[in-house]
């Protein structure tokens, strides 16, 4: 006897019409992030700035927030994948309600409403926070390297760049003589009236490369004289230091060694486990309870000493209330930090060195400061029960999953401004995944 299956037959029509959200699952994300947009969070910097009566009417701006949330949620960043996905995929059309935004209204609306979209991470942090998943008792603090959207063998160092300018404005104003020569030697055998006076494409292609190497030259140079003038040094190339080793440069001069990036000038060059990349530096402070990101921020500053106390500032800010316990690894110790923490009130877990295998972490690091000191015999009376080893176990998990599981390890836009508010929509998708594990 044979083995009778179900009827197949794709072209059956339907006796009642449905609803694309028939076909997505009660407890979906895509739910979730729809009702979250349309009923939860504050739009209205994005709809206040649509006050213009003519033309054709643009997609909804909330359906278009709700897509790049659900959109960085399901790990698709670039806008044609996203526009893909609402083609393709029914989750996407369950926040589309089946409308089809091609990659260019997507790219368009996440520009347009950048700042907007970062704001948004302060809200989602308020409804963890309302659902009690942020309690502060222990806050990780780390920060990652992210690849910017740059090259960066597309970087020159001030040294070359002096070198390249002279060689490049020899050779453009050789090739300005040789044209001027043939224009010469044409008008007097073609006559003054023919054309014959346009510059070949080489010349063009060398005077844009040249012009790019001055505006970047010139960059580092007011860089380099506004550290010099923060610093109270004189700008003038005679002035010497009173005491201690001249500097190799004069104050308000680059170093030979500093570099700029022709795609993205604001990157820059930084040291990873894995080698130099192109980028930028992503912090983030993780809560212990919940692994909710509490504070984040991006900069271009490949040291995080700098970083601590305005995280302190964004936690407190976001939250309404400071941590009670901070963890951070060797980056971000320094007396003034050591300093700050006390100053707040805040328990502190600060490596003061590099964390060997089987070690706590404050093996390897002899200091006399008295804060350092302290933090020391903190980190070594708790030994291998320390509070300090939930740094690890709290904040790398986070970077993993957005970096792995999520799949995003370069930025899209360029600029630290840019970069800066899409690392905020990474951290608010992060949240709310973590919302949505707890309230569904």
């Amino acid at each position: 006897m044979s083995k009778t299956f179900r009827e197949w037959n794709p072209e059956q029509a339907m006796l009642l019409p449905s609803s694309v959200l028939d076909f997505v699952p009660e407890n979906h994300l895509a739910h979730f992030v729809r009702k979250l947009t349309l009923e939860q969070l504050d739009l209205t910097a994005i709809l206040d700035s649509y006050d213009e009566e003519r033309g054709y009417p643009p997609y909804h701006p909330v359906m278009m927030t709700g897509l790049i949330l659900y959109a960085y949620c399901q790990g698709i960043y670039a806008s044609r994948r996203i526009a893909k996905a609402c083609e393709q995929r029914v989750d996407f059309m369950a926040i589309t309600g089946m409308q089809q935004p091609d990659f260019r209204t997507v790219s368009l609306f996440r520009k347009r409403h950048l700042k907007a979209l970062k704001d948004l991470f302060g809200q989602v942090l308020k409804l963890c926070q309302k659902a009690g998943m942020v309690k502060l008792g222990h806050v990780a603090l780390d920060g990652t390297k992210m690849r910017a959207n740059a090259s960066k063998h597309k970087a020159m160092s001030y040294r070359h760049m002096k070198k390249t300018e002279v060689e490049l404005a020899a050779e453009v104003q050789r090739w300005f003589d040789q044209a001027e020569a043939i224009d010469a030697e044409e008008d007097a055998e073609y006559g003054a009236d023919k054309r014959g006076d346009e510059l070949p494409d080489w010349v063009a292609d060398k005077q844009k490369r040249l012009e790019k190497i001055q505006q970047a030259k010139a960059e580092l140079e007011a860089e380099a004289r506004a550290a010099a003038k923060e610093q109270k040094f004189s700008v003038a190339p005679e002035a010497k230091s009173t005491r201690g080793r001249n500097p190799k440069t004069p104050p308000g001069v680059p170093d030979d060694k500093a570099q700029k990036n022709f795609t993205d000038p604001e990157s820059r060059i930084m040291k990873t486990g894995d080698g130099f990349i192109q980028g930028y530096n992503a912090q983030a402070a993780v809560d212990a309870d919940s692994q909710v990101i509490v504070a984040q921020t991006l900069n271009n500053s490949a040291n995080d000493k700098k970083q601590l106390v305005p995280m302190l500032d964004q936690i407190r800010k976001n939250a309404g209330q400071q941590a009670k316990e901070i963890s951070a690894d060797a980056g971000y110790c320094s007396d003034d930090n050591l300093k700050a923490l006390s100053r707040r009130r805040i328990r502190g877990y600060v490596a003061i060195g590099r964390q060997k295998h089987g070690e706590p972490a404050a093996a390897d690091k002899a200091s006399k400061s008295p804060w350092v000191q302290r933090m020391k015999a903190r980190l070594q009376q708790g030994g291998y029960r320390s509070r300090y080893r939930l740094r690890k176990q709290v904040v790398e998990p986070v970077f993993g999953l957005i970096k792995q599981a999520r799949g995003f390890r370069q930025f899209l836009l360029r600029g630290q401004q840019n970069a800066a508010a899409e690392w905020s929509l990474l951290c608010t998708a992060h949240n709310i995944l973590k919302l949505a594990a707890v309230l569904q």
